[in-house]
């Protein structure tokens, strides 16, 4: 018996160093609290994260306006490298045009974009 109390520790602590789980339930941080569902979010939390939410909306809405903006090609190539996650290389065989010039167009249109943001004075607010 006294064995399997042995290893029973022995694996409780391995699992402590290997997951670095050196926090007791008992603590006084809440971590018990949220992992079960009792610590509710304060009316200021709902508020701040309300607001957060309008703003990224907004920023979201301004980003579609301003790319809409752009020549059709540039506009495909930002939302494929920046929205899709494309490497220019891709982007470029897609085209059928050489990397160099895929490189170029996508740099032509950030600069529009930030031209076009700065005239609008959005970069002020978010």
């Amino acid at each position: 018996m006294f064995l399997l109390d042995k290893r029973a520790e022995a694996a409780r602590e391995r699992k402590m160093f290997r997951y670095k789980a050196f926090y007791s339930l008992d603590c006084n941080d809440g971590i018990e609290n949220a992992a079960i569902g009792w610590a509710q979010p304060s009316p200021e939390d709902h508020l701040i994260e309300k607001e957060e939410l309008a703003e990224y909306e907004e920023l979201i809405r301004r980003l579609y306006e301003a790319i809409s903006s752009l020549p059709p090609m540039q506009a495909r190539r930002v939302h494929a490298r920046y929205m899709l996650g494309m490497k220019v290389k891709d982007i470029a065989a897609m085209e059928g045009i050489t990397p160099s010039q895929a490189g170029k167009s996508i740099h032509a249109a950030l600069r529009r974009l930030r031209r076009y943001f700065a005239c609008r004075k959005w970069t002020v607010n978010l």
